[in-house]
């Protein structure tokens, strides 16, 4: 649903990487060995942990992303590299095969770097936030909820991953090492359209050719809240916007609520961006829970993560076409 278009200052989702590393020094995880991997066999196999991980970082990086990289199998995953696979007249049927491997490893950069924590990193500040709409609409601000979790966005990671790549890192401590997915990536060209596509959950940007050059996955409505199917355009785009909450505008809502303004930050509503369709009341906008994009329903609107929506932001403007489809 619409949020109030606010200037307010975009928080930071992102932040210098450290030198690019050499390989692991740790082998604690077998994850950590994602920048050499090379899958044999299915990657949906265990023993391809590490190749899936590095062809999810790829795929981040080629604009196909999983979503949140979280080194799993998965639909996400699954329909990236088909996506990935039919923008290189490849088969596209989801699966990692040579020819798809060796298109996708053009790109030689390393799939983990290492990171060292700052001490804005280790200060924060972090607030608890509330599931309560009328509890979040009393927060100045809806920031991070802990390091984990701003971790995990800045380098469009699940926390667990963050986790399972640096087993008994202190989070408290300046100067700590971590091993992150290396997701710095060329910024997206202006898009000539923009696709949603209900089918598999995705949103596409096209360009002027009506070739597809990014697609992410997406949140795309719900039988209460369908997607409004048809052709839009962009009105604008609103970046770390207030969120106007209406009750009566949401099937679900508690029945002792009321309107209210919802404070920018990762953790709003509608996360970091909103981009706004010329059909009332919806867009295409973040979220504060990465997990559940494409797995899950929205309140009729578009929903990505928040660093791809960021992405589609800055790739779209007044007057782009949104075509809405099954």
């Amino acid at each position: 649903m619409k949020p109030v278009l606010h200037a307010a200052l975009l928080l930071a989702l992102s932040a210098p990487i450290c030198a690019f590393a050499q390989g692991p020094q740790n082998d604690a995880s077998p994850l950590l060995r994602a920048n050499d991997a090379q899958p044999a066999g299915d990657l949906k196999d265990d023993a391809n942990a590490a190749a899936r991980l590095r062809a999810q970082v790829l795929l981040d990086r080629a604009h196909f992303g999983p979503g949140e990289i979280d080194g799993r199998w998965g639909t996400n995953t699954e329909r990236a590299i088909a996506a990935f696979q039919r923008s290189r007249d490849l088969d596209a049927t989801g699966a990692m095969d040579e020819a798809t491997w060796r298109a996708l490893t053009v790109d030689t950069s390393p799939a983990l770097v290492e990171y060292r924590l700052t001490a804005q990193d280790v200060a924060g500040p972090y607030t608890a936030i509330p599931d309560d709409m009328m509890a979040k609409a009393a927060l100045p601000q809806l920031g991070f909820a802990s390091l984990a979790e701003a971790l995990g966005e800045r380098f469009h990671a699940s926390p667990a991953l963050i986790a399972a790549l640096n087993p008994g890192a202190d989070l408290t401590r300046e100067g700590t090492t971590l091993w992150v997915p290396n997701v710095q990536a060329n910024a997206l060209a202006k898009a000539a359209s923009v696709v949603v596509d209900k089918s598999d959950s995705s949103l596409l940007l096209r360009d002027a050719q009506d070739r597809v050059y990014a697609r992410f996955p997406a949140s795309t409505g719900s039988e209460h809240d369908p997607l409004p199917i048809g052709r839009w355009t962009i009105k604008g785009v609103a970046r770390d916007p207030h969120f106007q909450y209406n009750p009566k505008l949401f099937w679900d809502a508690d029945p002792g609520h009321a309107k209210a303004k919802i404070a920018p930050g990762p953790n709003n509503p509608v996360g970091v961006v909103w981009v706004d369709l010329s059909k009332d009341h919806y867009g295409i906008h973040g979220t504060p829970e990465p997990g559940k994009v494409g797995k899950t329903e929205s309140h009729g609107c578009i929903r990505l993560t928040n660093w791809d929506a960021a992405a589609v932001a800055g790739a779209v403007g007044p007057g782009t076409p949104a075509v809405l489809q099954q």
